[in-house]
């Protein structure tokens, strides 16, 4: 069966990462997306390299490994959007489009006429998501907005990396860059609600949404611990501010993640260090009790610990139904069973590479199947194709 958004047409003027991201989730769900890029250029993204594609031949292609990571099932269509003409292609796809995506700065395409407010006059069924730093209004409104910059406002810096006290302490921004991964992903569900929302009302609607509205909306029970408690969150590395032991600890070849998420996965973890005792601590008993004493518990841990290596610990443990894995590096993630089994890595046919590696879409679709519809486009692949088929829609208008 076809993607359960088979028939959606995506209108998307986003570029980078968290407009991009949204519309490659909304296309590996079956939707027909249009990624409009300037001529001779394209998506600032192509050009965030090394490392690139290689062909079969093992030459470079023009193609950044960045770019490639939020770009698939899309149709690439060049189209400058400063012309009168590059405009009036864009009113004319919005007419027949159900959403489109942006992240202009504010009042960046009002200008063109390209603004929620005027395509609304064309297309009053049209689901408008604009994605900016700061939001369409307020006193940073204005400004742009950059991932690491939204890590550090929204506060997830200030609680991520070791204590300032300890070797290599202070402020670290995640990995990879959260903040517009969870934007675009609020956008999914944002889009996917407001098309829900037309079914009834028959009218589409302006989504308005920020990076760093996203990053204070995820901190989640951070958030949460300092609005009911008053503490301001700490950095404590891999420690859990609310469950002991949750946290990395070293082992005898390396470290190990211990996830105890109750009372009882503590005694059975004790069990297994060969010290069943310290579950009946009273500094330890109780979760709350090992929060409170959390100095005291981790020494005693690590030092049971350090005494076996790191497959030891993990068939041990696991076979006692205590959470726990390795730190994967990315080459172990990919080599990993469980990752294989899930088809979590694959290939798609490329035009000038011969094939393209992808991380897949971890959801699990149990009829309509998410479908990889193709490679992530060539700058201006199908530009002749789409622009075809709206002259031939308007000899049939």
């Amino acid at each position: 069966m076809a993607g359960p958004l088979a028939g959606i047409k995506v209108l998307d003027l986003s570029r980078i990462l968290a407009g991009p991201w949204a519309t490659q989730v909304l296309a590996d769900y079956g939707a027909c997306v249009w990624k409009i890029e300037r001529p001779g250029c394209g998506d600032d993204t192509r050009h965030w390299g090394p490392p690139y594609l290689k062909d079969e031949n093992g030459r470079e292609t023009a193609e950044s490994a960045y770019y490639l990571a939020a770009n698939r099932g899309k149709q690439s269509v060049t189209v400058d959007i400063t012309t009168e003409a590059g405009q009036q292609v864009i009113r004319e796809l919005a007419v027949r489009a159900d959403v489109l995506v942006e992240n202009y700065k504010v009042g960046g395409l009002r200008k063109y006429g390209l603004d929620y407010a005027s395509l609304k006059q064309l297309n009053p069924r049209l689901v408008y998501c604009s994605i900016t730093g700061f939001g369409q209004d307020g006193p940073l409104a204005s400004r742009p907005g950059y991932d690491a910059m939204i890590q550090a406002m929204g506060g997830l810096m200030s609680i991520t990396g070791e204590p300032d006290t300890l070797p290599g302490g202070g402020p670290q921004k995640a990995g990879v860059a959260v903040a517009d991964l969870m934007t675009g992903m609020y956008a999914v569900s944002a889009v996917l609600a407001a098309l829900y929302e037309r079914e009834k009302s028959g009218q589409g609607q302006h989504i308005d949404l920020a990076l760093l509205d996203t990053q204070v909306a995820w901190l989640a029970n951070q958030a949460s611990n300092y609005l009911v408690g008053g503490d301001v969150p700490q950095r404590m590395g891999t420690a859990h501010p609310n469950i002991v032991p949750y946290q990395s600890l070293r082992v005898k070849d390396g470290y190990i993640l211990l996830a105890v998420g109750n009372d009882r996965q503590f005694q059975r973890c004790c069990d297994v260090l060969g010290d069943p005792e310290l579950a009946f601590d009273d500094r330890f008993s109780t979760n709350a009790r090992r929060v409170q004493h959390r100095l005291a518990l981790i020494p005693l841990l690590e030092a049971l610990f350090v005494r076996q290596t790191l497959d030891y610990w993990l068939t041990a443990l696991s076979g006692a139904s205590v959470p726990c894995g390795p730190i994967n590096t990315l080459d172990r993630v990919f080599a990993e069973p469980q990752i294989r089994h899930r088809e979590m890595q694959f290939d798609l046919p490329h035009p000038s590479a011969g094939k393209v590696p992808m991380v897949a879409n971890p959801v699990k679709f149990s009829r309509t199947k998410v479908a990889y519809q193709q490679a992530p486009p060539v700058l201006g692949e199908h530009t002749e194709q789409v622009l075809g088929e709206l002259k031939n829609q308007h000899r049939d208008d």
